[in-house]
């Protein structure tokens, strides 16, 4: 399974981005510090990491100044079956199923951690889980529409170019 990362970082009301590698990864601490090495002098603001895999999950990492990381993910049954999804349950805002629950096809996502981390970025919580559980969208195209209203729609499309 592929993993589309980049972080984007907010500085003097511009945001700029880069993609990431999350494979050295092991704690949702080593994706912060990931996300700060890639922001450099930016990482003293607000930093947004999206991923998305496939077209079949998605999630998102904040991290403002020094502050922990706030997490959402957009299906929390992904974490038995993806070790970069799994380093989200450490951050201890995701409440997982039990392994083996909800097995086989996922036709309705089943959204969790902190659902208010976009409130001030344009996507209030009940947006976020709508955009999340609405039935057509794609990972992708919630992540542009999240990303257009926080300002860095720009950026994103042009790193998945």
């Amino acid at each position: 399974m592929s993993i589309f990362s980049a972080v984007f970082c907010r500085a003097a009301d511009a945001w700029t981005g880069a993609e990431t590698e999350l494979d050295d990864a092991t704690t949702i601490d080593d994706v912060a510090d990931v996300m700060r090495d890639a922001c450099g002098a930016a990482a003293e603001g607000t930093m947004v990491l999206v991923m998305e895999a496939d077209d079949e999950w998605f999630a998102i990492v904040r991290v403002d100044d020094h502050s922990d990381p706030r997490v959402f993910l957009s299906d929390v049954r992904v974490v038995h079956e993806n070790p970069v999804a799994a380093l989200l349950l450490d951050s201890g805002e995701i409440d997982a199923p039990e392994e083996g629950e909800g097995s086989g096809q996922k036709p309705y996502p089943q959204p969790g951690g902190d659902f208010r981390l976009l409130d001030d970025l344009g996507t209030p919580a009940s947006d976020l889980v709508s955009l999340t559980t609405s039935e057509g969208l794609l990972p992708g195209d919630v992540l542009a529409d999240v990303a257009e209203r926080a300002g860095f729609g720009d950026p994103l499309e042009a790193l998945r170019l």
